[in-house]
């Protein structure tokens, strides 16, 4: 057991002689009375590696085991943390929220502010309006929020309560509490869609109600909105805003949640940096709005492009034409050149890329992830002369996704030897990998298993990252970002090549040493 004179880590904790018997003992407590044969075990792992278990697997469709996606929650806390002095509001039970929160944190190695209503058996039953008039009364008193950002949780949505009544009721009774208080709502039930769908949805609906009574549109002259979509990575909000501002002092984030997963040591505020709401509210008046990320604001270009009738764009700034793209919207919708900076990092960029092709030129990879960093990142694989073998997306939309993502490997020379999942999880992945290998998987923390499993070497981007720390402050966009995915992709082949030859002198020297002797 621990001692507190001598605190160890769970690793060592775990080989104690104590915890050793402990796992003998449950093994064999599992096993009991025949119900487990070892043989019979490694005979099933045998068979599950085999191209006869790759069929039946990927003919599964009423179950999902390890999948590659978060619930619609965690997208909708992403967008209200993206606004200034704005507290995320889960409707819905508190084990819920404990979760979106410990993932984030996981993730960001930072505090997330989030709050719940912690509705319970009765509220399941009678539904939760007491819950949400109580809970709203309490954040506002307690945090003082200026925005209220609401979701919901399988609960909440299975019992059917309805947000826009329970808003207008706990206002109604709130005794004027809650009259100067925004609160933006949107319905995010877990079992439907993903994380991308939950942040589309709050980001359109936060627009909509925060727009109320400005459908009088006053256009803002060479302002352009841009939406940044679940992004993970703090450095890639930071970068897109700096090469933003090169180009216009018109450009603005919304939704732009880089501050408050970035604070510095010597104090903790609740609420650090944020679009404005001021700035949110008036989102309706830019000329142009630009989504990062296609699949993740499919709703939201909806309303921006019908209601509001505004110019709409999508760039994927990763990877080098990525980023053209979104350099070259920029140039053409501000009227400017290309400012003499982003000339020399791309210039930099394609001079590093030519020193690095030689090692990934020919490489194979197995990469999951969400649908948008997944097209960004086989773009750049393509161009370094890599072999995109799986591309596996659990959350892939079903209209669009897997057209664009054709496109891209159509421009491989070895676009016959790859091949797009979507809708497939991790588990598939897994007999995917043993029946075509891969030299290299790229992926989140969950291909941690896949890795010891295949032994095929795992390179961590993506989200989420639990076990590696301070990745999510780099970029993966812009030159500079490509430039981090370059150097992390080819360091890791270097590993990888350094693993496989450490034994080759070794193996000289014993050579040598007999010759020697004779």
């Amino acid at each position: 057991m621990q001692q507190v004179d001598n605190i160890v880590n769970g690793q060592k904790l775990f080989l104690k002689e104590e915890y050793q018997a402990s796992l003998a003992a449950k093994k064999e407590f599992e096993g009991g009375m025949g119900a487990v044969n070892p043989a019979k075990v490694d005979e099933i792992q045998e068979w599950t590696e085999s191209w006869d278990y790759r069929e039946k697997n990927l003919a599964r469709e009423a179950i999902t085991v390890n999948p590659a996606k978060a619930c619609q929650p965690l997208g909708a806390i992403m967008v209200g943390l993206g606004f200034e002095n704005t507290m995320p509001y889960v409707h819905g039970s508190h084990g819920c929220v404990a979760y979106f929160r410990s993932y984030f944190t996981r993730h960001f190695k930072e505090p997330t502010p989030c709050v719940s209503d912690s509705m319970s058996e009765s509220a399941a039953v009678f539904g939760g309006l007491s819950n949400m008039k109580d809970g709203l009364r309490n954040c506002n008193a307690m945090y003082k929020p200026e925005m209220i950002s609401v979701s919901t949780t399988c609960m909440a949505e299975v019992i059917g309560d309805d947000l826009n009544a329970f808003v207008i009721g706990a206002k109604e009774d709130a005794e004027g509490e809650l009259d100067d208080l925004a609160i933006t709502y949107a319905h995010t039930p877990s079992f439907v869609g993903s994380h991308i769908t939950g942040y589309d949805n709050m980001m359109k609906n936060t627009l909509e109600q925060l727009s109320i009574g400005k459908e009088a549109q006053v256009i803002e002259e060479g302002r352009i909105n841009i939406i940044p979509g679940f992004e993970p990575y703090l450095g890639s909000l930071k970068e897109v805003k700096e090469i933003s501002a090169l180009f216009s002092d018109k450009i603005v984030m919304i939704g732009d949640h880089e501050e408050q997963w970035n604070t510095g040591a010597g104090g903790y505020s609740l609420y650090a940096g944020g679009t404005p709401l001021d700035v949110a509210r008036t989102a309706i008046n830019a000329e142009t709005t630009i989504s990062l990320q296609k699949y993740s604001s499919i709703q939201t270009a909806k309303t921006i492009k019908n209601k509001w009738k505004q110019g709409f764009e999508t760039c994927n700034p990763i990877g080098l034409s990525g980023t053209d793209g979104f350099v070259m919207k920029l140039a053409e919708l501000t009227g400017k050149e290309v400012p003499e900076q982003l000339k020399t990092e791309r210039a930099q960029l394609v001079d590093a890329m030519q020193d690095s092709y030689p090692y990934m030129h020919g490489k194979k990879f197995a990469i999951y992830g969400d649908p948008d960093f997944l097209l960004g990142l086989v773009s750049f694989i393509v161009e370094m002369g890599g072999i995109p073998t799986h591309v596996l997306c659990h959350n892939a939309p079903r209209k669009g996704w897997e057209a664009d993502m054709q496109a891209i490997i159509d421009k491989s020379d070895w676009k016959d030897e790859c091949n797009i999942w979507p809708a497939k999880d991790l588990w598939h992945l897994r007999s995917l990998m043993f029946t075509e290998p891969v030299d290299f998987l790229i992926g989140n923390v969950y291909g941690k298993e896949l890795y010891r499993d295949t032994k095929t070497p795992l390179i961590r981007i993506g989200f989420p990252i639990f076990d590696r720390h301070h990745l999510h402050r780099y970029s993966i966009s812009g030159y500079k970002g490509a430039l981090n995915l370059l150097t992390w992709i080819t360091n890791s082949v270097l590993d990888q090549l350094d693993e496989e030859t450490k034994d080759i002198a070794k193996k000289k020297k014993k050579k040598k040493k007999k010759k020697t002797l004779r």
